[in-house]
């Protein structure tokens, strides 16, 4: 799985932990049936540990949250997005290197 500081995002509780939350969010946008999602899980729950503080990391199953998934047109996965003060201000569609996150990560801050 992402890591144990990689925060299960839905329908139910996108808003209070993302859209309202006080410091930038990565939400990781997969499904369990999508290999390149699974590949890039172990880096994404590596950055949660070192942006801990900083950044909130949290993922989405697309299947499990079609309303949000839908709500940012998100049409492959995984897609990454760095949401700071309830916008979208960066965007990433694929599997990336780990420092290719990182520096969208950077960029929030």
């Amino acid at each position: 799985m992402a890591g144990d500081k990689v925060i299960t995002v839905n329908d139910l509780n996108f808003d209070s932990e993302v859209i309202n939350s006080s410091i930038p969010v990565l939400v990781d946008f997969g499904a369990t049936w999508c290999q390149p999602c699974r590949a890039i899980a172990p880096l994404v729950g590596q950055l949660a540990g070192e942006y801990e503080g900083r950044v909130k990391v949290t993922t989405l199953d697309i299947d499990e949250s079609p309303i949000t998934a839908q709500k940012f047109q998100i049409r492959g996965v995984p897609t990454l997005l760095m949401i700071k003060g309830g916008k979208v201000v960066a965007q990433q569609v694929g599997a990336v290197p780990k420092a290719k996150i990182a520096a969208m990560m950077n960029g929030s801050l």
